[in-house]
């Protein structure tokens, strides 16, 4: 059995600009040395988001670095990667990104236990300029209760 991976690459800009809703597990397609690259850390969900093409569900613009060692079968770094998902997840998913307002963000990117890849994806509704000013309003709080609570 396998041990469970450190690797938790988070998307923690997902959560300031967008109310996440419902979350769900997507398996990815990669090429070789992209998981090579993914189980040393280097990937990044800064400016990656997910959109329907015929019916499949991609993830675009996320960034997995070229791994050091890959030679000229090195893959692009920002390709389009396809997420696997069931038709029922997927059926849900473009319902409700037909409705206005909501789009698909990839979260979290993390190893499982049986060492695959995995997309942690959420619907998610953007959040105003005064909703954002609300958020770290709350995160500032809580960071003064902590450090008081600290401090007694």
């Amino acid at each position: 059995m396998l041990k469970p991976s450190s690797i938790k690459i988070k998307n923690k800009r997902a959560s300031f600009d967008y109310e996440l809703s419902d979350r769900f597990t997507a398996g990815l397609q990669l090429v070789g040395t992209e998981i090579k690259s993914i189980r040393e850390g280097k990937a990044s969900l800064v400016d990656a988001y997910c959109l329907f093409v015929g019916g499949e569900l991609w993830v675009k613009n996320m960034h997995i670095a070229e791994y050091k060692f890959g030679s000229y079968t090195n893959h692009d770094a920002r390709r389009e990667r396809k997420l696997l998902l069931s038709k029922r997840e997927l059926n849900k998913l473009l319902r409700a990104t037909q409705e206005t307002g909501y789009t698909i963000v990839p979260t979290l990117l993390f190893i499982n236990e049986k060492g695959l890849a995995k997309l942690e994806i959420a619907l998610a509704r953007g959040k105003k300029t005064y909703d954002k000013r609300q958020s770290l309003k709350e995160k500032e709080d809580r960071r003064n209760i902590d450090r008081a609570m600290k401090n007694s």
